[in-house]
């Protein structure tokens, strides 16, 4: 697949929409960077160049007065893949709120990057300024889609590990709620957290999760939503940034090797010193302390 799009100094949009391409439709999709018109004629896809918005010509262009919507290119093309079954919808949604929106809005003009806080746009911006001829805007270029690709990857295969632990999550869930227990039960480590929360977990009597992992048992104290720091209920403050023999001590089990001073994780030797602490100290119950 042959993408065209402008030469010269480039922006997060462009850089995203072709990073786009490459991940979900063509790892080998090649680009061209010119604003050649005969040129973008012969491209497969077209971004951020050309004057023209076309899906189903694969035109992604906005800039033009004709264009009255609100996306970039990387917007354009991330609503392409998704009408093309390339995307799942909850993960395209995800992609728009965490990233494409805001690289959608600061292109158009309808949003401006804080001083001082590091995002896609300002990162992307300063790879371009390595750029000083066509020839060093290219390679400039080139960096910035190797690092997309490798955050879209990253972001892909996060998705692809909630998903996998939606099954066994759900399963853990509705046993806790059955059997009355504030402890969910998970044989072995998933990517647990979103799981629990697009499965309404926000609302569900849950405290803590325990699973197996390769250093360990950990007994994690749940937050109650998925991008907080907070817990629903924290661990025994006695536990509080104790390890080894004195957190044994006064967990009053072997076993028990660490607990984190904010008081979210705790770690034990085996799945037998884990469910002999939650029962010591009530953890499975909603009035422990």
């Amino acid at each position: 697949m042959l993408v065209a799009t402008h030469s010269g100094p480039f922006h997060a949009d462009d850089v995203f929409a072709f990073a786009l391409l490459r991940v979900f439709v063509d790892p080998k999709a090649e680009v061209l960077r010119t604003r050649d018109l005969s040129k973008l004629e012969g491209a497969d896809v077209v971004i951020d160049v050309g004057g023209e918005f076309d899906p189903s010509r694969k035109r992604f262009d906005h800039h033009q007065a004709s264009y009255r919507g609100h996306r970039s290119s990387a917007g354009m093309v991330l609503d392409w893949l998704e009408d093309q079954g390339r995307v799942d919808p909850h993960f395209a949604a995800r992609l728009r709120a965490e990233w494409v929106d805001h690289i959608d809005a600061v292109d158009t003009g309808r949003a401006t990057p804080q001083p001082n806080l590091p995002t896609f746009v300002t990162m992307v911006s300063a790879i371009a300024e390595i750029g000083h001829d066509d020839d060093t805007w290219d390679l400039a270029y080139h960096a910035a889609v190797t690092l997309t690709e490798s955050v879209l990857i990253g972001l892909r295969s996060a998705e692809q590990k909630t998903n996998e632990a939606m099954t066994a999550v759900a399963t853990a869930m509705n046993a806790a709620r059955e059997k009355g227990d504030r402890v969910l039960r998970l044989d072995q480590r998933y990517k647990w957290k979103r799981a629990y929360f697009r499965l309404g977990g926000a609302s569900h009597p849950s405290d803590f999760v325990l699973y197996p992992d390769s250093d360990g048992v950990r007994l994690m104290a749940i937050p109650p939503s998925e991008d907080s720091f907070a817990q629903k209920r924290p661990l025994p403050a006695a536990w509080a940034g104790l390890t080894d023999a004195k957190l044994s001590d006064v967990v009053g089990v072997p076993g028990a090797r660490f607990c984190h001073k904010n008081r979210f994780i705790a770690v034990f030797d085996t799945m037998e010193a884990a469910e002999q602490a939650i029962d010591r100290w009530n953890l499975n119950h909603e009035d422990a302390n």
